[in-house]
Parts: structure tokens; C-alpha cells; sequence
């Protein structure tokens, strides 16, 4: 069996007003959740609230942290993402972290254009469009639906 590479990423959904935030990506041409690469000596929480940061000028905050005794070497609590999975990018995988987010500033997005075509905000039934691939509309609609129960 041929070994892949394989990246750490994280990727967010933050969810307004019932919609989801979706950007348009430049490199892949496609609607994705904004996210990225996490850094060497970076946790994930703090690549998904940089990468929201740099791509969107967005201060976002991870929801469902956990909370559990700190005891002994605990140094922190972080999020659990609502989802994970691996898929490709072509010439490597991806190993993606997806998680809750919500808004933890008043900055208006606006997109790095290097990176990014745009950004939409997506309804459900937004979601079905043909625009959007198909594992992209099944975890924002997962995305929708756990932020309801939360």
C-alpha cells in the first residue's frame, strides 16, 4: 500500500442568523468551510481562530469545549471538533478537524484575496445548490443541526 501525505488542517463552520459562512477557494475553485494548515507547535483552536483571522478578519471563538478536572499535567481544555475526516487535495490528504464556531468580535469579514474568491452565507436550503460538493453540503448541514441542539 503506497503511504500518502497527510496534513493536519482544521476547518470551521460558523453559523449566523441560521446560515452557515462558506468561502470560495481560490486554489481549488470550490465552497468550503475557511480553515487551513496547523502550524508546527500550534493546537488546533488557535490555527482555526488564526486562520478565520487572516483569511476573513474575523475574531471567532471554538464552541463545544469540555470541561475535565484539571488535574496533574492538564494544560489547557480545548474543543472537540463536531466532525473528522480525511479526504484529498489531489497530490497529498488532508486530515480535517471541523468545528462550532461562533462570533467573538464585531469585525466585518472581508477576504484575503490571494486566497479566497469570496464568502456567502449559506441557508439550508442554500446549501443544496450544485455550487456546493456534496461533503461540504452534508457537514455544514451537520454543522446547522448540532448548533440547534447546542
Amino acid at each position: 500500500m503506497k503511504t500518502v501525505k497527510t496534513d493536519l488542517v482544521v476547518a470551521g463552520c460558523l453559523i449566523h442568523e441560521g446560515k452557515v459562512l462558506l468561502v470560495h477557494h481560490r486554489k481549488l475553485g470550490l465552497w468550503l468551510p475557511p480553515g487551513g494548515h496547523i502550524e508546527k507547535d500550534e493546537v488546533p483552536d488557535d490555527a482555526i481562530v488564526r486562520e478565520f483571522k487572516e483569511e476573513l478578519n474575523l475574531d471567532v471563538e471554538p464552541l463545544n469545549q469540555r470541561a475535565v478536572a484539571d488535574a496533574g499535567n492538564i494544560k489547557r481544555q480545548l474543543a472537540l471538533p463536531f466532525c473528522v475526516n480525511v479526504h484529498s487535495v489531489g497530490d497529498h490528504d488532508h486530515c480535517c478537524f471541523y468545528y462550532l464556531l461562533k462570533l467573538a468580535g464585531r469585525n466585518e469579514p472581508r477576504h484575503l484575496e490571494s486566497e479566497l474568491k469570496g464568502f456567502a452565507w449559506f441557508s439550508p436550503e442554500e446549501l443544496k445548490q450544485n455550487r456546493v460538493p456534496g461533503d461540504v453540503r452534508n457537514i455544514a448541514a451537520l454543522a446547522l443541526e448540532t448548533r440547534k441542539k447546542a
